[in-house]
């Protein structure tokens, strides 16, 4: 039976006539977007293939596995240290909940690591009969472009073999980048960082990101002695400033030690660790070193440029709103089109793909409102605008909305540490445009609040909505004084 593609306005047939292409698709790269647009390509009817490396030891240049980077060593086995490290607190809080914790109790590195490692083996299996399931059909070796229509695997013996494809679809990530500072090979990425043999007692961290503040938090939880290093004055550039102000300070009071505007400028092997070498002469010790310097798209091995593929100035695929490139048959998702790097985003990318192409419904990926979440201990959370973007955004006033307050279980625990949630709204039009939360089950309470952004929800109806009681996550609909109101044009902070 014939299918069709539509897209700009354009409806084409595919049938007899293009029986000569080996697929209807051919993916390079089975992470998250790449499978999910192999899957739901094929269950409308496509023939399609993916290759991905397997299983390999770490290198810069490649990084496999089936599942890609959020399964493999991204998302999921950093949530997973995220909740080994959670523990060391909430042990020490449960003594004023009348749990009496006389025994010595230690924390076995070596049996999280394994458990880590057999989920990921188990998802990893998941992923793969879902591609068999929808009929795709799966190569192990690394996959690049050698034509508009061809691609050219090479497996794990060296051997290549190209396959021609109707369309080929680049789902290839990004990957960990490194400073050129003397000894820079001393130090690890996030991929070795989740799978270090021995846990450092003694680690530094070069970045303010959200990779930073999560390994900074894991490490410190397990008993580590943690220092962060970061360029700007608070680490999370890009995040609402009032919670990045949050997020330090609970950093600091876990025990993390912040070093801000302060970078590295050599690391130095000696027989009692790793020298570290500041910018401001300082000079500490440490059993590991992690670069958590930003990441950037994994193109450099595709050979895209010479089949005239458009890349922008840090290696990025360039595309369009429906994900295709200058090139008519190659398009492009994911973190490999540096557009907004996150797991749920590529899949939104596959699915949008799969619908232009093979489900003859063209559609674009909608960017707006977009939850996403740091997971450091306690974590952030945020969907749509912060209060320094809706005042450079807005053409009118601004209300922000704050509350801060002591969470009920730190009341009786004795923890210090504060939880703040914030709301952004449009003054005029009463639109909530912007909400945060920096405390415990943020990510759980945001995703919520996400879907009432996504429906236009105004401040009236949050305050119309009956909370639950008693729960942080009431404070979202009983905020009813605004803190602020911010006039239009007002220059925006930077730090």
């Amino acid at each position: 039976m014939a299918r069709k593609m539509l897209i700009d306005g354009e409806l084409s047939k595919s049938g007899e006539e293009e029986a000569h292409f080996d697929f209807d698709l051919f993916v390079i790269g089975a992470g998250s977007g790449g499978v999910r647009a192999a899957r739901f390509s094929a269950q409308s009817g496509a023939k399609v293939g993916i290759c991905e490396l397997p299983f390999h030891p770490i290198s810069s240049e490649v990084i496999g596995g089936i599942g890609g980077t959020c399964v493999i060593r991204g998302c999921v086995p950093k949530k997973i240290l995220v909740y080994g490290a959670s523990f060391k607190a909430e042990l020490e809080d449960a003594r004023n909940f009348g749990w009496e914790l006389n025994e010595r109790i230690d924390f076995n590195w070596k049996k999280l690591l394994h458990k880590k490692t057999e989920e990921i083996v188990r998802l990893n299996g998941i992923y793969k009969r879902l591609l068999s399931n929808a009929g795709v059909k799966m190569y192990e070796g690394e996959g690049k472009t050698v034509g508009p229509n061809e691609v050219e695997v090479t497996q794990l013996d060296g051997t290549k073999i190209c396959y021609s494809a109707k369309h080929i679809l680049i789902a290839t990530g990004s990957r960990a980048q490194r400073p050129a500072i003397p000894g820079q090979e001393l130090a690890i990425t996030s991929d070795e960082a989740l799978s270090l043999e021995e846990l450092p007692r003694r680690v530094v961290i070069l970045g303010g990101g959200y990779i930073a503040v999560e390994f900074a938090s894991i490490w410190c939880g397990m008993g580590a002695t943690v220092d962060l290093f970061f360029r700007k004055e608070l680490p999370l550039r890009g995040f609402d400033d009032e919670m990045r102000a949050v997020v330090a300070r609970n950093l600091e009071a876990r025990g993390i030690n912040l070093h801000p505007r302060t970078t590295l400028t050599e690391l130095v092997k000696t027989e009692n660790g790793i020298k570290v070498v500041t910018d401001h002469g300082e000079e500490l010790m440490a059993d590991a070193v992690l670069f958590a310097t930003g990441r950037i798209p994994n193109t450099k091995r595709l050979n895209l440029k010479a089949v005239g593929v458009e890349l922008d100035n840090v290696g990025a695929v360039k595309v369009d709103d429906y994900s295709r490139t200058n090139v008519p048959s190659i398009w492009a998702i994911g973190d490999v089109t540096n557009r907004m790097n996150l797991t749920p985003v590529a899949l939104m990318e596959g699915t949008c793909f799969a619908k232009t192409v093979f489900g003859g419904q063209p559609c674009k990926a909608d960017y707006s409102n977009i939850p996403c979440a740091v997971f450091c201990i306690p974590p952030l959370s945020v969907v749509g605008l912060s209060e320094e973007q809706a005042i450079e955004q807005a053409k009118g006033d601004i209300s922000i909305f704050t509350s801060t307050f002591n969470p009920m279980k730190n009341s009786i625990s004795g923890r210090q540490e504060k939880t703040i949630m914030k709301l952004v709204v449009d003054a005029e039009t009463d639109k909530v445009i912007g909400a945060s939360m920096s405390g415990p089950d943020a990510p759980e309470i945001m995703q919520g609040i996400a879907i009432a952004l996504k429906c236009g929800a105004t401040k009236a109806q949050f305050d119309s909505t009956v909370g639950i009681h008693p729960s942080a996550a009431e404070e979202f609909v009983t905020m009813r004084s605004v803190s602020r109101r911010i006039a239009a044009g007002k220059p925006k902070t930077n730090l």
